[in-house]
């Protein structure tokens, strides 16, 4: 019997979103720091057989935490210790910012999904870069302890608000030369629809010249090749979808997340009635009505780069099976968030033993 549940509809369904998840986020680093890190990354962790290899790194399990939970990259040492192959900072920006005014983060219980309007809220491009630097280190030296897979951190970079988008190059140029030494992969958010105008960077002539600088600042910055991936959004007509995976070939990125919240609410399926829909306001819309739609993206991607692209699967992920149908259908890698909240601490923990369960019935 599953407790989570329960205490979820006692301790957090009726608090303001943001509030619960500084709240969980915080019980989550709490438990690392009182030494329970190891007891739960021994009880949690993916064994060796559900390692994948992909863009010269080694992630310990496909399934991952998508950028948007840890944005500063505060607490990413704690929440590899619940299960999480791999966790992705962010979204990170050049310059700090505080995001858009409260509130704006909003539940659909009904639904399983959340809308958020945050507004790439971080620290900024310059505060990240030495704790990214600092959880590598100590998930290495806990990694050479154990002789288990360190997990794999990647960063996610977006646009500093107040940057105009004429100016949006050397913004991501800025937090890639301050960012790429330490991460251990880059994604380009150019789809959130929370900073205004920036899916405007989908579009092929303004993203080629940014994915282009974007690389050669890395390079340049480096001494190994960094990857880099792009994220877009599942509101993409599938012509640009297909767009934006030629130009990623053409350039040499080595994936695509695909995908990101939607603006869309009509279409979607909700259980929500439509004054509590409308109530939330202006948003992404993200978690299992999204399931859908991230499905049909990552298919629409494989089918036509074959094995030449690195796709990472996220939107409306919950449970093992998710995971499965995504790899099934050609995700290299899979990322789950929105789950996370109402799932709780274990989630990962549970999706690796699903995974590990239908790994014994296919060599059986």
């Amino acid at each position: 019997m599953r407790v989570y549940p329960t205490f979820f509809k006692a301790a957090f369904s009726w608090m303001d979103p943001e509030l619960a998840h500084t709240l969980g986020f915080a019980g989550i680093q709490l438990a690392h720091r009182c030494g329970l890190g190891r007891v739960l990354s021994r009880m949690t962790a993916a064994d060796g057989g559900s390692e994948v290899h992909v863009m010269g790194l080694t992630f310990p399990s496909p399934f991952g935490l998508a950028a948007g939970f840890d944005k500063g990259a505060t607490g990413t040492h704690a929440l590899t210790d619940l299960g999480f192959g791999h966790v992705e900072i962010g979204t990170v920006t050049g310059q700090g910012q505080p995001g858009n005014p409260r509130p704006r983060l909003f539940r659909l219980v009904a639904d399983r999904a959340v809308v958020n309007r945050m507004g790439f809220n971080n620290d900024g491009a310059r505060a990240v870069a030495p704790r990214v630097a600092s959880a590598l280190h100590t998930l290495a030296q806990d990694a050479a302890r154990t002789g288990r897979r360190r997990p794999v951190v990647g960063v996610n970079i977006g646009k500093t608000k107040a940057v105009g988008l004429e100016d949006a190059v050397g913004d991501y140029v800025l937090s890639t030369a301050t960012l790429a030494p330490y991460a251990d992969y880059l994604v380009v958010n150019v789809s959130s629809p929370n900073t205004p105008g920036l899916r405007q960077l989908q579009e092929l002539d303004a993203l080629r010249p940014l994915l282009r600088a974007v690389r050669a600042e890395a390079d340049r910055v480096t001494t190994r090749r960094v990857p880099l991936l792009v994220k877009i959004a599942p509101d993409l007509a599938d012509e640009d979808v297909l767009a934006v995976a030629d130009l990623a070939l053409e350039l040499g990125l080595d994936g695509i997340v695909a995908t990101n919240t939607t603006i869309a609410r009509d279409g979607l399926g909700l259980r929500s009635d439509r004054e509590a829909v409308a109530q939330c306001g202006a948003g992404g819309l993200s978690g299992a009505p999204l399931r859908r739609r991230s499905l049909e993206v990552l298919r629409l991607l494989r089918e036509h780069v074959g094995d030449r692209l690195v796709l990472v699967s996220v939107g409306g992920v919950t449970t093992a099976e998710d995971v499965l149908e995504r790899l099934d259908a050609g995700a290299s890698l899979v990322q789950g968030y929105t789950a996370f909240l109402y799932e709780g601490p274990f989630w990962a923990a549970r999706i690796n033993r699903g995974l590990r369960r239908a790994a014994r019935r296919t060599s059986a």
